[in-house]
């Protein structure tokens, strides 16, 4: 497993998922928080690229040895790429969560949403309350 970390390049969401927008595309993933708190992750149920995606609403579900939990898009979109190695190999999440454990990556419908997420040090402060 890794060690506890929030890159500041990275936008968070309030339900423990993470955005590193490039020009109009988003890669997803879950935070280091998350995936601790699931423990051991040893299932994805992804989406298909083309399939959309829309701010606070599932669009995956991770499955661990604790349990089944819904997984929320911090952006709107269209889903243009899926991190298929997670099928074989889903602890990727646990040992890699803002690298190889990426989710999916989508081209924003609105990039404005951006603003709307949290900055690693507000997401910090709203897990330690």
């Amino acid at each position: 497993m890794t060690r506890e970390s929030y890159p500041a390049a990275l936008r968070y969401h309030p339900e423990h998922d993470w955005a590193r927008v490039e020009g109009g595309t988003a890669t997803f993933g879950i935070t280091w928080f998350a995936q601790d708190s699931l423990q051991e992750v040893v299932h994805l149920d992804l989406p298909e690229v083309g399939a959309q995606v829309v701010r606070d609403q599932p669009y995956a579900e991770v499955e661990s040895i604790k349990v089944v939990s819904d997984v929320y898009a911090p952006l709107s979109g269209e889903v243009v790429d899926v991190n298929t190695a997670l099928a074989d190999d889903a602890a990727t999440i646990n040992a890699d969560p803002y690298g190889r454990g990426w989710i999916v990556k989508v081209r924003m419908v609105d990039p404005r949403e951006v603003d709307l997420l949290l900055s690693a040090d507000d997401y910090q402060a709203m897990i330690r309350t």
